[in-house]
This record gives C-alpha cells, sequence and structure tokens, in this order.
C-alpha cells in the first residue's frame, strides 16, 4: 500500500505574538473539526498509525522513512541542529540561536477510548531564533524552549497544526541552564530553586520550590519535572493544577538527571550519571532504585504487562531489563559503540520506545534499528540511513 502524500516547504515564517489568544491548550490535542466524526481538513484519516523515522543528518537534511512500507524521501533541510525534541508529530531541532521547526505530517490523536491516525502534507516550518543554546520540552501539551541567553519561548500549538510558528509567551529570564515545561494550561518555567507557574500569556500564577530542576516527561497521570530531591508532578483537572511533590526514598544519593518512556504510560525510567537508574511511577508516586551492574548511556521504560525497560550500554548494547527485579533479560551485540565513542555523534544517539518496537540510531554506522524488546532484545529490521545524527519516531 502506498501512502505518499505531497511535500510542502513552506517558507520562514515571521514570528509572531500570541498573547491575546486565551483560550487554554486541552490536556491532550484539540477534538478535530469537521463535517464527519474525527475529519480535519487538509488531512487523510488512515485505518492504523502512519509510523516513522524521522531522521536528521548532520549536514541538516531531512529523511522520512515509512514504517510499513519501508520506503523513504527527504523532506528538505533545516540548519544543522544538536539536538531533536519531538512530541510524535513535530520535531525541533535545536541549535546555538535557534531552533528549527518540523511538522512530520503524520500523527496520532488519542480519543480517550480510541484512536485517530492521521497523514497529511510534511512541511519545513521555519525557524524560532532566540539568544544562545535552546533547551526544548515538547509533548501533545505544545513545545516550550528555554534559551541560555536569558529567553523563555512557548509555542503556539494550534498555530503550529496551521502551519504557522507563534509565540503564546516570551520572557526574559536569568541567563543560564532551564527548561519552559508545557501544561495544559500554561507551562512552568524553571529557576534554579523553583517553578514558576505562568498562564497562556506567561503572568505568574504561583511559585513551587524545586532546586535544581533537571528533566521533565508527561504521563497519563500528570507531568513531571526532576528536582534535586525528588520530581513534582503537576496534575490538572477541571479546577486547575495542582502540584505533588514525590520525594526520593530516604538516603538516596544519585539524582534523576533525564526521563524516558513510552509514550503516555504512568511509570518512567530516570537515568543517573552512574550504573544505577529510577522507576517512578506517577500513578502510585513511588520511586524504585535498580542497579544495573553497568555503566548505562540511555534508559528508557516500556511500562507493559512484563514491565520491560530498555537501555543503552556504554559499549553500544542494548539491555532488555526486568523493572520489577532489576534483572537483564537480554543483551544485543554492540550495536552503536563507534557513534558513541564520538562525543558529537553520541549526543544524538537515542532509544525510540512503543508499544512493540524500539528504534535505536547508528549516525556512524548510517543505520537504524528496529528491536523487539518483548522477543529477547531481537533485530528485526535494520535501516540503512545517511547519517542519521538524530532520529524521531513519528505518527505515534
Amino acid at each position: 500500500m502506498n501512502r505518499r502524500v505531497p511535500i510542502a516547504l513552506v517558507p520562514v515564517l515571521a514570528l509572531s505574538l500570541a498573547g491575546c489568544q486565551s483560550a487554554p491548550a486541552p490536556a491532550t490535542a484539540p477534538e478535530p473539526t469537521g463535517d464527519g466524526h474525527g475529519a480535519i481538513a487538509g488531512a487523510a484519516e488512515l485505518a492504523e498509525p502512519a509510523l516513522h523515522l524521522t531522521s536528521v543528518t548532520p549536514a541538516g537534511e531531512i529523511h522520512h522513512l515509512d514504517l510499513l512500507d519501508e520506503t523513504s524521501e527527504t523532506l528538505g533541510e533545516i540548519t544543522p541542529p544538536t539536538s531533536l525534541e519531538t512530541d510524535g508529530r513535530f520535531l525541533y531541532a535545536g541549535r546555538d540561536g535557534g531552533v528549527g521547526v518540523v511538522d512530520s505530517g503524520v500523527w496520532t490523536w488519542n480519543h480517550v477510548d480510541h484512536f485517530h491516525y492521521y497523514e497529511a502534507p510534511a512541511a519545513v516550518l521555519g525557524d524560532l531564533a532566540g539568544d544562545g543554546e535552546p533547551t526544548v520540552v515538547a509533548s501533545d501539551l505544545g513545545a516550550g524552549v528555554r534559551f541560555d541567553g536569558g529567553e523563555a519561548v512557548l509555542l503556539d500549538l494550534d498555530a503550529l497544526k496551521k502551519g504557522r510558528i507563534e509565540e503564546r509567551f516570551r520572557l526574559d529570564v536569568p541567563a543560564g541552564p532551564g527548561m519552559v515545561v508545557p501544561l495544559p494550561t500554561g507551562a512552568l518555567v524553571t529557576d534554579a530553586d523553583r517553578l514558576r507557574h505562568v498562564d497562556a500569556a506567561g503572568a505568574e500564577i504561583e511559585t513551587v520550590p524545586c532546586t535544581d530542576p533537571a528533566g521533565s516527561i508527561v504521563t497519563n497521570v500528570g507531568v513531571v519535572v526532576g528536582c534535586a530531591d525528588g520530581a513534582i508532578l503537576a496534575v490538572t483537572d477541571a479546577d486547575g493544577t495542582a502540584f505533588e511533590r514525590i520525594p526520593y526514598p530516604d538516603g538516596a544519593q544519585a539524582r534523576a538527571l533525564s526521563f524516558a518512556a513510552r509514550e503516555s504510560r504512568p511509570t518512567v525510567a530516570g537515568a543517573t550519571d552512574g550504573d544505577a537508574f529510577w522507576l517512578l511511577d506517577t500513578r502510585e508516586r513511588t520511586w524504585t532504585r535498580i542497579d544495573a551492574g553497568e555503566p548505562l548511556a540511555r534508559v528508557a521504560a516500556v511500562d507493559d504487562a512484563d514491565q520491560h525497560v530498555v537501555a543503552l550500554t556504554e559499549k553500544g548494547e542494548v539491555l532488555v531489563i526486568d523493572g520489577e527485579s532489576g534483572k537483564a533479560l537480554a543483551r544485543t551485540e554492540p550495536l552503536v559503540a563507534a557513534s558513541l565513542a564520538d562525543p558529537v555523534l553520541a549526543a544524538g544517539v537515542t532509544l525510540q520506545i512503543d508499544a512493540n518496537r524500539t528504534y535505536l540510531n547508528g549516525p556512524a554506522e548510517n543505520v537504524m534499528f528496529e528491536i523487539d524488546h518483548a522477543d529477547s532484545a531481537r533485530i528485526a529490521r535494520t535501516f540503512e540511513a545517511d547519517a542519521p545524527a538524530f532520529v524521531a519516531e513519528t505518527g505515534r
């Protein structure tokens, strides 16, 4: 079956402030509009998700691999990035002075008790300029960008879906690292010792204590932000957003520095700078420390019926770990050792996790791996690729 759609290269658009837009962003993607249930103008509704691997080369060339029919096409070019984040549809490619934004044209819409799957023309939307290196936090709630030169930006997700780069707010903040974490209404802007809860126009609502914020992820319970002594869980309902603190167990040492998991699951993995990692169950509000016994480069929670966790060792091997016992259930041979040995390439090597597969990119090896984490880490498929420095699974 061939589901090719035309590729639209959209010129770089002027950035415009959208503070006058007062409608809050919903907790999940907005309900589509159209003549029929689930219809979206300009998009084709599909019977199954249009899963792709969208990759970016060191030179900024964007490739789009269809995981169904294994066809590949080039979407266009962006300024060479040093980082990449995705919400499953949009790609945010960061580098000093800006963020390139790409619409992969494939996505899944969660309608609570079922899903809708869409494909539309892919597009390079343009560039978001800022002062310094950006940190992007992206989810189906939106995208927040913190430039370390001292700017905090929340992008308008509805405008992105219409092909426009617009800002909900742009705030002056202290220079240095930090995050802008989208919420269903507004965002969290991090400082050294607190989170500032702001509305969609950037006006401060309240502050939440959080020393040395690092790492954020969205679960089906709420929005997580890591702190030196635990995590803050932001839970939003009809009455507003409430903040809960989930402290580490007594005696805990190495903290979680980043979080990764299959999308919209309650349990997430928190990577440390040592051999151990944390599992944070946002439903139970508990932490579990697991010592892998060897240095890990990446770790992500599958959070399936068997409580699998997938990890990448510093030797380039993929491990499947039992999230309850901590036992390694399977191990591949070294797959991306050359990529991890190169400090520049290593920054873009990622584990992309969905319900059935794990995807791993090897920029130096010029290959992307599809791994069946439920079947003893079996290499299901390999895809030749032109230096996939950064990869995002899109369509999910």
